[in-house]
């Protein structure tokens, strides 16, 4: 069985933990296997990562930026590629993001995160609390996500 994961950060007002279930939610309907982490409360583990098949990326807005915490993943990453890149790059990507009216951060996050792989739909965004269309849109991204690796 293929293997998603989803990596995001949330915190406070959970509205990227919203679109991250919505995104999961979407790509069971693939019959795969999905696994969360929010990184706010758990690391990633890069033999984790390795072994995922494709990954969506979540992040909420700070201060124009993506959180803190994926930062850090990516740093984790960087330096566990230049180890051994087997398996680190060249997946399928997808992208959602929530703020509350900037949305500043989407720039150097999409740059940065599509670095790891093939840009799958387009980044969702969300302001403040997602609607229910941007919950949709999210299940749709999730599904294409599924796709990609089927």
């Amino acid at each position: 069985m293929k293997k998603i994961l989803i990596i995001y950060h949330s915190q406070q007002y959970r509205h990227t933990e919203a679109m991250a279930e919505a995104v999961a939610e979407g790509a069971r309907t693939g019959s795969v296997d999905v696994t969360s982490i929010n990184t706010h409360e758990h690391k990633v583990d890069m033999e984790v990562f390795r072994t995922a098949d494709a990954v969506a990326f979540g992040t909420p807005d700070y201060y124009s930026y993506f959180a803190g915490t994926l930062k850090v993943f990516l740093d984790e990453w960087y330096f566990a590629k230049k180890d051994n890149p087997d398996g680190l790059t060249g997946k399928p990507v997808a992208l959602f993001l929530s703020h509350g009216g900037g949305g500043a951060a989407r720039t150097p996050f999409v740059r940065i995160f599509s670095r790891i792989g093939t840009q799958v739909g387009d980044l969702i965004e969300s302001r403040g609390a997602p609607t229910p269309e941007i919950l949709d849109a999210c299940r749709v991204l999730g599904q294409q996500l599924a796709e990609a690796v089927a």
